[in-house]
C-alpha cells in the first residue's frame, strides 16, 4: 500500500532576507522556521532543506540497515546514524556522508560494513538522492 505525506511552505520576502515556515503536515509535529541565513550561514535556531534531508536520511537508511540485519539473522541491538548535507551557495549539495555505529550480537566488522553498505544503496531516500555523491563510515560500536 502506498503513503503519501505532506508538508508545506509558507515563504515571504525575497530569498536573502525573507523568511519561511516549513509545516508537517501528515504529521503535525510543527512549524519549523527557515531562511536563506540559516541555510547558507549559521542556523541560529532555523532549520534549512539540507536538515531535513539529513534527518529524512538518517532515519531512511537506519530502517534499511535494521531491516537488513535483522533478515539476515543478526537484529541490530542499537543502530545510532549521523547524516551531514553539505550545501555550497550557487553550487547546491555537493555531497551526503552517513556515519553509523551499531551494536548488534553476533556480528563482526566486515559483516557490519557490508550490511551498512547495502542499506545505503537499497534505502530509499538515497536512491531518491542518487543524483548525489553518498559516502559511508560504518562500524560497530
Amino acid at each position: 500500500m502506498a503513503t503519501t505525506r505532506t508538508a508545506h511552505t509558507a515563504w515571504e520576502g525575497n530569498l536573502t532576507h525573507g523568511k519561511g515556515v516549513v509545516t508537517f503536515d501528515s504529521s503535525g509535529i510543527g512549524d519549523f522556521p527557515v531562511s536563506w541565513p540559516a541555510r547558507s550561514e549559521e542556523p541560529n535556531g532555523k532549520t534549512s532543506p539540507e536538515e531535513l534531508i539529513a534527518g529524512a536520511h538518517s532515519a531512511c537508511f537506519s530502517m534499511a540497515l535494521s531491516h537488513g540485519l535483522t533478515g539476515a539473522g543478526t537484529p541490530p541491538a542499537k543502530l545510532e546514524t549521523k547524516a551531514e548535507v553539505t550545501f555550497q551557495p550557487g553550487t547546491g549539495i555537493t555531497g551526503i556522508h552517513l556515519t553509523v555505529t551499531g551494536e548488534v550480537p553476533g556480528l563482526d566488522e566486515a559483516g557490519f560494513v557490508k550490511a551498512a553498505e547495502e542499506a545505503k544503496a537499497n534505502c530509499p531516500v538515497s536512491q531518491a538522492l542518487s543524483g548525489t555523491t553518498i559516502t559511508l563510515t560504518a562500524r560497530l560500536a
